[in-house]
């Protein structure tokens, strides 16, 4: 009489990739509330406190949420020469210091399309390591230039007006327009990407 058959031994399962994780995942992350358009600038001055030369900081938020309002008071804590103002029609403008400290380099990649080759000719990877280096709308065009990166992602609170604090009934939007009487509260998320921010004390920033 034949064998019975047998079933085949059990194989251990095939070998998964890992999971994708995010970057930001288990990073200093921490989210404030701002009011009014001199309350971003004095935000942008007291991150300025915490940055030194060779610091990638991106900025994102729809058109007037205040990123060029924010890199204004960078510009001031810095000590920075020149008005910050939106770079769009040059894409980047270089801002010496006045004393001691790094030059400020504030980038618009708007109307970039593609990632960091088409920004080669701003030799971003040359000046970095000298210079505090501010993109806007940078998301998807800049990370190769280091995994040492602060983003800020700047939100209007939907509904929220701001109540005359920190500057009162000032604009947040980019141009800086104090005539806008239109107060929308902001909510700015900062994270700390890479073993530059890791230990980083965000929270001081809410303060």
């Amino acid at each position: 009489m034949d064998a019975a058959p047998q079933d085949p031994a059990p194989q251990d399962p095939a070998p998964q990739d890992p999971a994708p994780q995010d970057p930001a995942e288990g990073a200093p992350t921490v989210a404030l509330t701002v009011t009014s358009a001199e309350g971003m600038r004095d935000l942008g001055r007291r991150l300025a406190k915490m940055l030194r030369a060779g610091d990638l900081v991106m900025l994102s938020g729809e058109l007037g949420a205040g990123k060029t309002t924010l890199t204004r008071g960078l510009g001031e804590g810095l000590g920075v020469r020149g008005a910050v103002t939106s770079p769009t029609f040059v894409i980047a403008r270089v801002h010496p210091s006045l004393g001691d400290g790094p030059p400020l380099v504030h980038v618009d990649a708007y109307r970039l399309g593609g990632g960091l080759d088409e920004m080669e000719d701003l030799d971003l990877d040359v000046s970095l390591p000298a210079s505090v280096i501010v993109v806007e709308w940078g998301e998807g065009k800049v990370e190769e230039l280091t995994e040492d990166r602060l983003h800020l992602r700047i939100e209007r609170t939907t509904g929220a007006t701001g109540s005359g604090g920190n500057g009162g009934g000032a604009s947040t939007g980019d141009t800086g327009d104090t005539g806008d009487t239109g107060d929308d509260v902001r909510r700015v998320t900062l994270t700390g990407l890479g073993a530059r921010w890791s230990t980083a004390d965000l929270n001081a920033l809410a303060a």
